[in-house]
């Protein structure tokens, strides 16, 4: 079954060298096995960044957690508060259009 991870990012970096350094990261996360799609975003209230990640199935997820890539990443965005969620995906309302 597919799985979505949701992470939630605060940190008082400025909002230019925080994008800086998601986009510098971003190519490391097209060799993650498993990983289907990972979507950026930003809450312009807070400034906070989120990934959304879909996953394979939770052996993916669970390999991915293991890895230095995602150990580092409250790290490299010198994160205040780290919030991760996972969900099951149960259906999708377009299956055809989207992970």
């Amino acid at each position: 079954m597919s799985v979505v991870l949701f992470v939630r990012v605060a940190s008082d970096v400025e909002p230019e060298e925080l994008e800086r350094r998601v986009l510098e990261r971003k190519a490391n996360f097209l060799e993650v096995p498993g990983l289907v799609q990972k979507i950026y975003g930003r809450d312009p209230e807070t400034g906070d960044w989120c990934g959304i990640y879909f996953f394979e199935n939770r052996e993916a997820l669970a390999a991915f957690r293991e890895t230095q890539l995602a150990k580092s990443i409250p790290e490299a965005y010198e994160a205040t508060s780290v919030r991760p969620e996972v969900f099951e995906v149960v259906f999708s309302l377009r299956p055809d259009a989207g992970p």
